[in-house]
């Protein structure tokens, strides 16, 4: 379980970003980013290291190798945690990426592990998003 003032912390940033990025205020953005990397670099190793904090780094960065390394690091926390949710959003934003890089098989591998992980989660629309870009990769 995520730490709550942790979780606030992560998400008050996450928040604030997305308001960032979308005015181009690029100096704040960056600022912000820094202040995330920091807090993942804090807790990594400890008992308030989170897929989450890694999850939302990944979401923020730019740079689509360093983003998938992000993720990669998140999906592994939370196989450890075996947190189900996480696991699914995670493979599914991997995927994504994947697609972009043209890394179509690492994609279809991400989106099947995904949706085995989704199996166990409530969450319809990620399922339904999970199934559309697997049946798509699929088909090409």
């Amino acid at each position: 379980m995520i730490n709550t003032k942790m979780h606030k912390a992560v998400y008050g940033l996450a928040e604030q970003l997305m308001e960032a990025d979308r005015k181009g205020h690029k100096d704040h953005f960056d600022s912000l980013y820094a202040q995330l990397q920091a807090i993942c670099a804090d807790n990594e190793k400890t008992d308030k290291d989170h897929p989450e904090q890694w999850e939302t780094l990944a979401d923020f960065t730019e740079e689509l190798e360093v983003a998938l390394s992000l993720y990669e690091k998140a999906l592994g926390k939370a196989r450890d945690m075996n947190a189900k949710d996480y696991l699914s959003s995670i493979a599914f934003s991997m995927a994504t990426l994947q697609v972009e890089l043209g890394k179509t098989d690492a994609a279809i591998q991400s989106l099947a592990d995904a949706k085995v992980s989704a199996n166990k989660i409530e969450d319809k629309e990620l399922k339904a998003d999970i199934d559309g870009l697997l049946q798509r990769l699929q088909d090409c």
